[in-house]
């Protein structure tokens, strides 16, 4: 269901509602049932005194829990306020509103408070509200006032001053989270040194506009799965489309940018993370397991076999043997790819690894199976959006250039360059890290310093590590490169090489692309109009299927989207390249293509608390103070605003004890 369907249901309710024949009880006049929006105002009113709570009917997801609202309250003030009614009144009040239309009931209090059977009675219904209010915690809460309620007769319970409370602090942090500020969490070193793990930061909504939520019907304060439980916290009973209300600026190149994960269609869920988070590359993992399948089957194998004793039969070397099989059993993969891909997918979709925990490096033995979440349930990332809609991209060796011009690097950026040991001779990892700062991570997620290759050192450095480094040995680093076979004139790939191409986006046997190098290619603007060719689809079959949700089929006739023949397709959003700080320990567009606009939340604004450690375990954390209630500058150093903010604490506390000693 759209959300105009909900919104119509909110503006004929009074009229299904018979509110024309129950206001006068309440001592207003008919017509006021009658005005959309006004009708809301007064009922908030005469319940709660709180008629500015009609306005929170226009927002998305809270527009749900407020309907409600206004029916429990609005029943209750005529004397219907136990467990079965509270229900009623929040799933179809329609029954009681005819009651009240049609009968002789009264306006008054919602509960006699000096009556303990009455009190009792409501107590239940509290309970109720709670709990579709806030879920889990909200009972639970109930649960407790019940226990130490001291109440005195002819007044309100400890349940009933709480629970308005509770609700309108829920309604409020669901508005600011939904629209205005939402927290978020560095979970890996992707954006080191620019920002580091265990920074916790405020995501500023307002500056992109914030989205609609697509998934209204949600527990609140939670994003996709309700914490402890580990259930699904939304519904998709009410689903809208994408929407975003106008923000104060655009996404500009060098932005750091929140955005939701855009794993395409599906994605895998890792039972190690907490809730289930979801970070894998999919697709990447469908290839990889396609091939393990492919290399693995019996029938594969049988051939394999044959093939080598006929040719030991006749005495071809070994290394002949395993070239010659390579190049024809990867040969084979290439033409059947398609067929393992749909096995490789039904075993994912049963939740296990083909290949088994020895072939998949960081990943467990088993897993969740596959899930499809909708755009505003995804996973939040954060990188650094180096490309927007228009522009046009290509890296080359390690050089990142938008619009034939080098992109800037920023100060936090972290690159890896590499430097022959016969040139220089460094000191040792300890002393390296001493001197320079240069961490090794124990688990290997991080390392800026290694020495484990024969001849060479490999180094991870911002702009200004780099600088003091060649400047203290008298050395100069080369940047770190990943050759691409597309840089040899008139080279035919190998097998071996065009499989090696499904590893990094479009993830196509055809387009070479590695980290250091990348094809150039124009990142897609809504309302541009392409031209489709077999170069080119690659690039854009993600968009055309998973983002903007049409039906495409590639044959030698020609290209047919939701069965029709075109050469020509236009796209219906803005899309943008996003890439990691530390750029060769980052999982961005390199691997997962565009990412939509759809998919944006926000841009952080400032660090307002940091944990070093934080993966560590809590004896091991350490707060980093000196980026406590900092700012994200992004071309520098950030500034921190911790003191303003403890002196603007003291002067409050300072002003509220005066206050406190004059009265």
């Amino acid at each position: 269901m759209s959300f105009l369907y909900f919104y119509l249901l909110i503006i004929v309710h009074p009229y299904l509602a018979m509110w024309w024949k129950s206001f006068p009880k309440a001592g207003h006049q008919a017509w006021e049932a009658l005005v959309p929006g006004y009708n809301y105002y007064v009922v908030f009113n005469m319940t709660s005194k709180k008629p500015w709570w009609s306005l929170l009917l226009v927002f998305p997801g809270v527009h749900l829990a407020m309907w409600m609202v206004a029916n429990v309250s609005y029943i209750r003030r005529f004397g219907y306020f136990s467990f079965a009614d509270t229900l009623q009144g929040i799933f179809f009040p329609y029954l009681i509103m005819a009651k009240i239309a049609n009968t002789e009931t009264t306006f008054g209090n919602e509960t006699n408070w000096s009556n303990s059977r009455e009190v009792e009675i409501r107590k239940w219904g509290d309970h109720i509200v709670l709990f579709m209010c806030l879920p889990v915690v909200g009972h639970v809460f109930a649960l407790a006032f019940d226990m130490v309620s001291r109440d005195k007769p002819g007044e309100k319970t400890r349940v009933k001053e709480w629970g308005d409370s509770f609700l309108w602090a829920l309604v409020a942090a669901s508005v600011i989270r939904t629209y205005v500020f939402e927290p978020f969490q560095i979970p890996t070193g992707s954006m080191e040194k620019t920002m580091l793990v265990g920074d916790f930061l405020f995501v500023n909504k307002l500056a992109y506009g914030p989205k609609v939520p697509v998934t209204p019907l949600s527990y609140p304060l939670v994003h996709n799965i309700v914490p402890f439980v580990n259930i699904k916290s939304y519904t998709t009973l009410e689903k809208g489309t994408y929407t975003r209300l106008p923000g104060y600026r655009k996404i500009n190149r060098n932005d750091v940018v929140v955005f939701n994960y855009p794993s395409g269609d599906t994605a895998i869920v890792d039972p190690r993370t907490p809730n289930g988070l979801m970070g894998h590359d999919y697709h990447g993992i469908v290839n990889e397991e396609a091939r393990y399948l492919f290399e693995s089957s019996e029938e594969i194998q049988s051939k394999v076999i044959q093939m080598r004793n006929m040719m030991q039969q006749r005495n071809v070397s070994e290394e002949q043997i395993d070239s010659t099989i390579g190049s024809q059993m990867y040969s084979l993969f290439i033409e059947t790819h398609e067929q393992w891909k749909k096995k490789a997918r039904a075993k994912l979709a049963a939740g296990e690894f083909p290949g088994g925990p020895e072939d998949h490096v960081g990943l467990p033995a088993s897993h969740g199976g596959v899930t499809f979440r909708p755009v505003d349930k995804r996973e939040n990332y954060i990188k650094r959006c180096v490309g927007i809609p228009g522009d046009l991209l290509r890296v080359e060796n390690s050089v990142l250039y938008v619009n034939g011009k080098p992109s800037k690097i920023t100060e936090g950026q972290c690159l890896k360059y590499t430097i022959e040991k016969s040139k220089v001779q460094f000191p040792s990892v300890r002393e390296m890290s001493t001197r320079y700062g240069l961490e090794n991570a124990p688990d290997g997620t991080r390392t800026d310093f290694e020495s484990r290759e024969a001849d060479v050192y490999t180094l991870t450095l911002t702009k200004s590590e780099k600088a003091r480094i060649e400047k203290d040995f008298h050395i100069k680093l080369s940047p770190f490169l990943m050759p691409a076979y597309r840089h040899k004139k008139e080279y035919t790939p190998t097998s071996m090489e065009r499989i090696a191409n499904l590893s990094y986006f479009p993830k196509d046997f055809n387009v070479n692309n590695t980290p250091t190098d990348f094809q150039e290619f124009r990142v897609p603007r809504k309302g541009q109009t392409i031209q489709l060719t077999a170069t080119n689809i690659p690039w854009y079959r993600r968009i055309i299927t998973a983002y903007e949700g049409h039906q495409l089929k590639e044959t030698k006739a020609g290209i047919y989207i939701d069965g029709k023949k075109t050469n020509r397709y236009t796209f219906k959003m803005n899309y943008y390249w996003l890439m990691g700080d530390n750029r060769y320990n980052s999982a961005d567009s390199r691997i997962w293509g565009f990412v939509p606009e759809d998919h944006i939340v926000g841009k952080p604004v400032f660090i307002w608390f940091s944990i070093d450690g934080i993966n560590d375990g809590f004896k091991n954390w350490k707060i980093r103070w000196d980026r406590v209630f900092t700012t994200i500058n992004l071309d520098g150093e950030p500034k921190s605003y911790r003191w303003y903010f403890l002196i603007g604490v003291l002067i409050i506390l300072i002003y509220s004890e005066i206050k406190k000693r004059r009265k």
